[in-house]
């Protein structure tokens, strides 16, 4: 159910099971891991991972599961938990479009992207009060850092869903478009990231993932940037900025 293709340094990763809304058993996780592996592999400057038909994901595949022997444990743990981790630290800047349906692992994937671009009326939330079961994938640390724990717990006790651009405006994720719009807008998102300094990219993602699990002060941050600087001062990428920078350096700078 996971199909990829490189163009222009970028990586495209797509959840290609639209009958089912996209969402993922064990299978697909194992597809998606291996995808991830692949583009790494091939040393793209960026990735975009989107998801085929009316919705992004809808979360788990759980036809055919029982929930008296589910190993609920093993499926999110072993399966899912692996995949997000291998996603946030994907070592090229991340994107992700999200549309239809972004729930449950779903969420997830989108919450483990560097940048996350919605369709205005994409559907996020917890709809997990109607299964009996617990919000996953990193939802509750993404509500809570971003809505408080208020708003947290109103979704997840009412299971109600807010739109793509109800959750860009309540900070969820970065930016949202019309439907027909956010895809090309993220294409060209991830082309423009791939064509500047991955390098330094990357050494922003590492700052920025220590700001938000290490829970980082301004001087810690302000040393990680210094010793993230001293280590890509060195790379083509650069030298070649710094040295464009001089050349058509517009008035308003006067610094470096």
């Amino acid at each position: 159910m996971i199909r990829m293709s490189v163009d222009d340094d970028v990586a495209e990763v797509v959840l290609d099971a639209p009958a089912r809304l996209n969402a993922l058993d064990e299978a697909g996780l194992d597809e998606l891991s291996d995808a991830l592996v692949t583009a790494e592999g091939a040393g793209v400057r960026a990735l975009l991972l989107r998801g085929e038909g009316k919705a992004f994901c809808a979360g788990r595949d759980i036809s055919g599961v029982d929930p008296a022997s589910d190993d609920v444990l093993g499926f999110l743990a072993g399966r899912v938990e692996p995949v997000l981790r291998r996603l946030a630290r994907f070592p090229a800047p991340t994107f992700a479009v999200g549309h239809g349906a972004c729930l449950g692992v779903g969420l997830g994937l989108l919450i483990a992207s560097d940048v996350v671009y919605l369709a205005d009326d994409a559907k996020v939330g917890s709809p997990f009060g109607r299964l009996g079961a617990v919000l996953d994938s990193g939802g509750h640390a993404l509500f809570v850092e971003r809505l408080g724990a208020h708003r947290t717990l109103d979704l997840i006790y009412t299971s109600d869903l807010i739109s793509g651009r109800e959750a860009v405006t309540a900070g969820l994720f970065s930016r949202s478009f019309p439907a027909d719009e956010v895809l090309d807008a993220t294409r060209v998102a991830a082309r423009r990231a791939a064509a500047g300094p991955t390098r330094a990219f990357v050494a922003s993602k590492e700052i920025v993932t220590a700001i938000r699990e290490q829970r980082l002060g301004l001087w810690a941050a302000v040393e990680q940037e210094n010793r993230a600087q001293a280590a890509v001062r060195d790379t083509a990428d650069y030298r070649e900025g710094f040295a464009a920078f001089q050349q058509k350096r517009p008035p308003e700078f006067h610094g470096r």
